[in-house]
């Protein structure tokens, strides 16, 4: 009896021999491909919806969202003395028309940080409390980003193209990847408060 116990052990750890341990560097592997894979799928999917004709004819997001963020933009700039009109996705202030196109209105900075919230392995309270406060900020600055694009078009327009190419494009992207680090810490602090 004894040596069928010996024996049953015996078997045991040879199995545990032959299967390949699985260590915190594999498991971490793992979750990064799932997290960019994820993210790969959810960011096409966004083009998708956006891009395809037959969904815009349906409800166009890309539209809607320019049109709140123009509005928002001119109330801006009404504010920092800046008279002006703005219709679609135009604004017109005294002596220039500012077009707030796809790729300008800021959408694809919020889209990336969306689906980098979604994708990434949290709780639904976690990743619902993210997005919520990242499209606040992201808002924010996007409005302050486009009214301050629309103040050097009137005083500063020698220095326009160099702002609207080499600062205020990367500007939306930077600021999106830095809420989510930011959104990173919150979601892996264990001590976080409940809201």
């Amino acid at each position: 009896m004894a040596s069928g116990k010996k024996k049953g052990a015996r078997e045991k750890t040879k199995e545990a021999d032959t299967e390949p341990a699985k260590g915190p560097g594999q498991k971490d592997s793992i979750s990064i491909l799932r997290f960019a894979l994820t993210y790969v799928l959810l960011m096409g999917g966004f083009f998708v919806l956006i891009g395809l004709r037959p969904i815009q004819n349906i409800i166009d997001l890309n539209g809607l969202y320019t049109k709140g963020v123009v509005a928002l933009t001119s109330k801006v700039l009404d504010v920092i003395g800046i008279q002006g009109a703005y219709q679609g996705s135009i604004i017109r202030l005294p002596s220039v028309a500012l077009d707030v196109r796809c790729g300008c209105n800021g959408l694809e900075a919020v889209m990336i940080y969306y689906v980098a919230v979604i994708a990434f392995p949290a709780s639904w309270k976690s990743k619902a409390l993210g997005i919520l406060g990242g499209f606040v900020i992201l808002q924010i600055v996007n409005i302050l980003r486009i009214a301050s694009l629309a103040y050097s078009a009137v005083y500063f327009k020698t220095l326009f193209e160099y702002i609207h190419i080499y600062i205020a494009q990367g500007l939306m992207i930077a600021v999106s990847l830095g809420i989510f680090f930011l959104y990173l810490n919150y979601a892996n602090n264990p001590k976080k408060t409940s809201v």
